[in-house]
C-alpha cells in the first residue's frame, strides 16, 4: 500500500556484523539472542541511533530453539533503540537477511516506514537438540491427563529408544539429500572440474584475506566474544593444499568433486545493515553508500529432478534483469554467495548455456559470462564461513561499501541459492 504519491528511493547507510565464527568453537558459549544483539547494537552505535523509534527490524535465523519464537523483538528490546521500535522474525533459509532487506526496503519505498534495519544470524553451535516424536506424544499424554493415574500411565510405555537425541541436519525432507550432496549432482551435471573449484575457493580465501590486510573490513565488523576477525580464513592456503582433500559428500564413487576446502563450513555468526529513505539520512547528514533498487526471489523444482536444488539464482537474476532493464554484463560487482564453488560455477556456465537459457529461460541468446575479475572481489562465503540467516546482509554492506569506494562503479549484483530450491537477488547501485 503507498503512501503519498511516489515510491521513495531505498538507501544502503551501511552495515554491522561480529565476526564469522567455526562452529563450536569461539561461539560456542553463546546463541542466537547474544550474537544478533551484538550486531544491532554495531548499527545502532555507529549511526548514533540510541533512543530512536525505527519503522522496523526484520531479522531472522534458520536454526532457532522455541523459545526464540519472538527472537527479533526481544534482541531490539536489548540494543538500546526506543522500545516502540517493532520486531519481526522472518526466514528464507539462507536468503534470509536479503529477504529482510527487500522487505525492509519495500515498506521505505511505499512511505509505510522512514527507516529500518535488516539482519540475520545463525548457530550451529547452540542448535535445538529434540527427541523422538513418539516420546513427545508420551509426555503430552501424560500432561492432558486428569487423574494421577492417567498422568502417570503414558510413562510405563518409555523404551531405551525414546531418549536418542535426534539432531538437527541439512538434508532437504523431500529427497533425503544433504545440500552437498545434491550440490555434487549438479557439478556431475554441468562439468565442473575440481580444479575449478579449488580455484575459486583459493580466490575467496586470497581475496578474503587480503580485504582485512588493507582494513576494508575494520569498520564493518565489530569485536564478539574474544573474537576480532573471521577465523575461518586461511591466508596460506594454495590450489596445491586444496587439490589434497578429500571429497566430503562423495567420497567412495571417484566422481565426488566438493571437499571442505571448496565448500562453507559450519559457521555462528550476525549482520545487520541500516535502510532509509533520503530524506531521512539527509536530515541527519548520514552519506548514502547505495540505493537497493530491486530485488527478486525465485524456486525451482528440484524434486522432481528438472533442476539442481541451488540453482533458483539462474531464474531469479536473469528475470531480475529484466525488471531493470540490464545485462548481466552491466555490472562493477558480482557478489555471488559461495554454499559452495561448485554452485557458483554451475550457475555462472548455465547463463554461458544457449541451451539453458533457451529451453528453460526462454531467451533467444545466452546471458553470457561475467568478467571474473569483478566476482567476490572481497571474497565470500567458502572463505568468511556461512552463518545461514546472516550472509546476505553481509554482502549488502560489502557491495554497498564498495559502491561507496570506487568513484568509477555503477552497480552491483547480489545473488543467493538457499535450501529447499529457492533463491533470493538484489541490484544496489552507486549513490
Amino acid at each position: 500500500m503507498l503512501v503519498g504519491s511516489s515510491v521513495r528511493r531505498v538507501a544502503v547507510l551501511g552495515g554491522s556484523r561480529i565476526p564469522f565464527a567455526r562452529a563450536h568453537g569461539a561461539y560456542a558459549g553463546v546463541g542466537n539472542a547474544e550474537m544478533m544483539v551484538a550486531a544491532l547494537r554495531g548499527v545502532v552505535d555507529r549511526y548514533a541511533l540510541q533512543g530512536q523509534r525505527l519503522g522496523e527490524v526484520a531479522a531472522g535465523a534458520v536454526m532457532k530453539h522455541s523459545k526464540d519464537f519472538n527472537l527479533v523483538r526481544e534482541c531490539v528490546l536489548s540494543t538500546g533503540l526506543d522500545p516502540h521500535t517493532p520486531g519481526l522474525d522472518l526466514q528464507r533459509a539462507c536468503g534470509t537477511s536479503l529477504e529482510a532487506a527487500i522487505g525492509v526496503g519495500n515498506k521505505i519505498a511505499l512511505g509505510q516506514i522512514d527507516v529500518g534495519i535488516a539482519g540475520g544470524v545463525d548457530t550451529i553451535s547452540d542448535t535445538p537438540v529434540v527427541y523422538p516424536r513418539a516420546y513427545q506424544q508420551l509426555l503430552l499424554q501424560s500432561y492432558r491427563g486428569r487423574s494421577f493415574w492417567e498422568r502417570t500411565k503414558p510413562f510405563l510405555g518409555i523404551r531405551a529408544q525414546h531418549f536418542k537425541p535426534i539432531f538437527p541436519g541439512a538434508v532437504e525432507p523431500r529427497t533425503g539429500l544433504s545440500m552437498g550432496e545434491s550440490c555434487e549432482l549438479m557439478a556431475r551435471h554441468w562439468k565442473i572440474p575440481r580444479e575449478a573449484q579449488d580455484q575459486l575457493a583459493y580466490a575467496s580465501h586470497a581475496n578474503a584475506a587480503k580485504a582485512w590486510k588493507d582494513g576494508f573490513n575494520a569498520d564493518l565488523v565489530q569485536p564478539f566474544s574474544g573474537l576480532a576477525t573471521d577465523n575461518n580464513i586461511r591466508a596460506d592456503t594454495t590450489p596445491e593444499r586444496l587439490a589434497k582433500l578429500r571429497p566430503s559428500f562423495d567420497p567412495t564413487s571417484g566422481q565426488g568433486t566438493l571437499t571442505a576446502g571448496n565448500s562453507t563450513p559450519l559457521t555462528d555468526g550476525a549482520s545487520a545493515v541500516l535502510l532509509a529513505s533520503e530524506d531521512w539520512a539527509r536530515s541527519r547528514q548520514l552519506p548514502v553508500q547505495a540505493w537497493l533498487t530491486y530485488g527478486k526471489a525465485w524456486a525451482v523444482d528440484f524434486v522432481g529432478g528438472r533442476d539442481g536444488l541451488l540453482m533458483a539464482p539462474a531464474y531469479a537474476v536473469p528475470a531480475m534483469l529484466d525488471d531493470a532493464g540490464l545485462a548481466l554484463q552491466d555490472f562493477d560487482y558480482y557478489e555471488i554467495h559461495e554454499a559452495f564453488a561448485a554452485q557458483v560455477l554451475c550457475t555462472l556456465k548455465a547463463w554461458e548455456s544457449e541451451e539453458f537459457c533457451r529451453e528453460r529461460l526462454g531467451r533467444r541468446a545466452p546471458l553470457g559470462s561475467i568478467d571474473r575479475a569483478k566476482l567476490n572481489v572481497k571474497g565470500s562465503s567458502v572463505a568468511y564461513g556461512h552463518p545461514f540467516a546472516a550472509t546476505g546482509t553481509r554482502i549488502v554492506a560489502t557491495l554497498a561499501k564498495l559502491l561507496a569506494n570506487d568513484a568509477n562503479a555503477k552497480r552491483g549484483l547480489i545473488s543467493i541459492c538457499t535450501a529447499g530450491g529457492m533463491g533470493v537477488t538484489a541490484i544496489l547501485e552507486k549513490a
